[in-house]
C-alpha cells in the first residue's frame, strides 16, 4: 500500500491543494486549515451553510495564498502564508470548540470574503499560540488539532472510493470527502481496522471513523447540492445514525511542533490492525 495523493486545505472549507511532499507538524499537515472564515461573532463558517465556498480555490505561491472564485477568476485575493499574532484577536467557535483564541487577517479579506459569499463575514488565523485540544475520549497524548473539524488528519482508501462508486449512478471524486492521505492498494474500508501504522518513519493512528454530512453532497465543480453520496452510503456504512466515510488519524507525538515529512509514494505499513466500528459485506467482485 503506498500514498497515492496528499492534499492540503489551508483555507477551512475552501478549495484543496494537492502536493508531492508536505511537513508533518503537531496540529496537523503543514497550512492545513490554519485559516477560517467565520462570522462577525466568531461561528465558524462551512460549506454547509453557504456552498459558495466550494467554488473558492486557493494557490500557495512562494510565501503568499492566492485566492479567487472559479467565476470571477480575474478578481485574486492574495494573503500571506502567516499571520502575526501581533494583529487584532477574537475569539471563535468550531462545532463544541469555545473560545478559540483566533487572529483577525485583515480588513480587505474580510470585505473580499464578504462580497463573493453574500454574507457578513470575517477571515482570521490559528497562531502557533493557540493550542485547541483534540475530543479528549479519543486523543493519545494531548493532542491538539487546527481549524479542522474534530482531527489533525483523514485517511481514505483509494478502493473505498471505487467501491462506492459501483454503487453510485453518477462516480464522484474523492473531493467530495476532502481527506488529506489517500491510500493506493488498500481493500475497500479496511482503513477502518487500522490501529496503528507507519508512513516513512512515522506512526500514525487510526483513532476514529469519520462521520460524514451534508457537506459530501455538495458538488465542488458546481456548487449544487444534492442527495449523493450520503444516500448511498446509508445503505452500507450507516452506524448508530451516523454514516461513516474515512478514518480520522493522529501523530505519533515527539513533543516538537514539527513531527516529520510524508510525501506521494511513500509505503503504507500497518502495525496494528484493531476492531473496527463498522464492518459490511463487500462484494469484491464489484471492483
Amino acid at each position: 500500500m503506498t500514498i497515492s495523493e496528499l492534499y492540503i486545505y489551508p483555507i477551512k472549507s475552501l478549495g484543496g491543494i494537492a502536493v508531492n511532499e508536505v511537513v508533518v507538524e503537531e496540529k496537523g499537515l503543514r497550512y492545513d486549515r490554519r485559516f477560517m472564515l467565520v462570522t462577525p461573532s466568531g461561528e465558524f463558517l462551512t460549506q454547509r451553510t453557504n456552498p459558495q465556498m466550494a467554488l473558492i480555490d486557493v494557490a500557495i505561491e512562494g510565501d503568499e495564498l492566492r485566492i479567487w472564485h472559479r467565476q470571477r477568476p480575474t478578481d485574486v485575493l492574495i494573503l500571506p502564508l502567516t499571520v502575526s499574532d501581533s494583529t487584532e484577536s477574537m475569539l471563535v467557535t468550531i462545532w463544541d470548540s469555545k473560545d478559540v483564541p483566533a487572529v483577525t487577517v485583515s480588513p480587505e479579506a474580510d470585505t473580499w470574503f464578504t462580497n463573493v459569499l453574500g454574507q457578513p463575514c470575517r477571515l482570521v488565523f490559528m497562531p502557533e499560540t493557540t493550542r485547541r485540544a483534540v475530543d479528549m475520549q479519543y486523543a493519545l497524548n494531548d493532542d491538539a488539532v487546527s481549524f479542522a473539524d474534530g482531527y489533525p488528519y483523514l485517511l481514505i482508501g483509494q478502493w473505498s472510493l471505487d467501491y462506492l462508486n459501483t454503487r453510485l449512478a453518477t462516480p464522484m471524486s474523492m473531493r467530495r470527502f476532502r481527506p488529506n492521505f489517500i491510500v493506493n492498494g488498500s481493500l475497500p474500508n479496511e482503513e477502518d481496522g487500522w490501529g496503528e501504522f507507519r508512513i516513512g518513519d512515522l506512526n500514525f493512528y487510526g483513532v476514529k471513523p469519520c462521520a460524514r454530512c451534508v457537506l459530501t453532497t455538495i458538488d465542488p465543480e458546481t456548487g449544487e447540492q444534492g442527495k449523493e453520496p450520503l444516500r448511498t452510503l446509508a445503505t452500507y456504512r450507516q452506524w448508530k445514525h451516523k454514516i461513516l466515510f474515512g478514518q480520522n488519524m493522529l501523530v505519533k507525538s515527539t513533543g516538537a511542533p514539527i513531527v516529520g515529512t510524508v510525501r506521494v509514494g511513500q509505503q503504507v505499513e500497518v502495525i496494528r490492525y484493531q476492531e473496527p466500528w463498522l464492518a459490511p459485506p463487500i462484494d469484491q467482485t464489484l471492483l
